[in-house]
């Protein structure tokens, strides 16, 4: 009863205060790119976008290294108790974040420009960022669009 009592309690103070509590995958993600794009500015890359956003999907950081566009994806773990956050980057996510980028080239005035994708890993502990790992030039572009059946 009196368990009850709190959780409907709690409920009540967040319905007043307007505030919902964000899901943690998504907290978890924000603080991860928050991490990433602190780190990739302390290494001296150029900040330009967040969240950029096409059909296809999303490109979580776009950074400038140089005369080279960085497209980043980042992957924020709580755990490497399987495997590498990085792995999490399969054939589809690559292909997408390829196609993606591909949007977001032609957009530019200048499409010869030097691009590459990395992907960035922040493993956390206890909601605290505990580690950062950068992946330069993870994968290669792939643009082939899927078949249609």
């Amino acid at each position: 009863m009196l368990d009850s009592c709190r959780v409907s309690l709690i409920a009540k103070l967040k319905a007043c205060f307007g505030r919902k509590a964000e899901p943690e995958h998504l907290r978890r993600g924000r603080l991860g790119e928050r991490a990433a794009k602190k780190h990739l500015q302390a290494q001296g890359l150029k900040f330009l976008a967040a969240n950029f956003r096409s059909e296809h999907g999303e490109i979580d950081l776009v950074f400038r290294d140089g005369d080279c566009l960085v497209f980043v994806e980042v992957k924020a773990r709580s755990s490497e108790e399987w495997t590498r956050p990085a792995a999490a980057v399969d054939a589809r996510k690559r292909r997408l974040l390829s196609l993606t980028a591909e949007v977001y080239l032609r957009k530019l005035d200048d499409r010869r420009v030097k691009w590459r994708f990395d992907i960035v890993e922040v493993l956390l502990a206890d909601g605290e960022v505990r580690e950062v790992r950068q992946v330069a030039n993870a994968f290669v572009a792939d643009t082939r669009r899927p078949r249609r059946r």
